[in-house]
């Protein structure tokens, strides 16, 4: 199997399920960023061993089916399947509850944090910040309507929410300050 088509070499690029867009599109913008995030936690994973490694794999997992529901048109939405190409409202309820459970092992700071704690941690603000901007690019793409339901927005928000608590847990005892900057 070859790693290039040619097909893209117009500046275009195909959807799942067909059609075909341009590669500056609003579309291939959002879901080109989640692949984004998903390569930033790859860097993070690396220095992770053991539940983090393993919570980490999850959302990567996860960011699959939030970038395989933003590549494909909404007129072929009905052919993809909840929480294998499609974003539904238990993947946003778990992630909820990864959070909540993260925040009970190792409560919030109540001062800014700076990132850079550790590789790992400063690699999940990374992921978080590239997060981030995929939930802005999928929040344009719904205000564009091109978004059926806005399960995609709330995985994303919530997804960043996750990365900042697995950041600082990850940090440990030694969460930097404004003060160790």
């Amino acid at each position: 199997m070859k790693v290039y088509t040619k097909a893209g070499d117009d500046g275009t690029t195909g959807l799942l399920y067909g059609g075909r867009v341009d590669k500056h599109d609003l579309r291939t913008t959002a879901y080109g960023t989640v692949d984004e995030t998903v390569s930033a936690l790859g860097m993070a994973r690396a220095e992770l061993d053991g539940d983090a490694h393993d919570r980490v794999l999850e959302v990567q997992r996860e960011l699959f089916v939030v970038a395989a529901q933003l590549a494909t048109r909404a007129d072929h939405w009905e052919r993809l399947e909840i929480g294998i190409s499609r974003v539904g409202a238990g993947m946003v309820d778990a992630l909820d509850a990864r959070i909540d459970a993260c925040v009970e092992r190792h409560p919030l700071p109540n001062h800014f944090v700076v990132p850079g704690g550790n590789r790992a941690a400063a690699a999940l603000d990374l992921a978080r910040t590239i997060c981030r901007r995929a939930e802005r690019y999928t929040v344009a793409m719904d205000r564009a309507g091109l978004l059926p339901d806005d399960a995609p927005v709330r995985y994303l928000n919530r997804c960043a929410d996750y990365l900042y608590v697995l950041a600082r847990e990850t940090e440990g005892e030694h969460l930097p300050s404004r003060d160790d900057a």
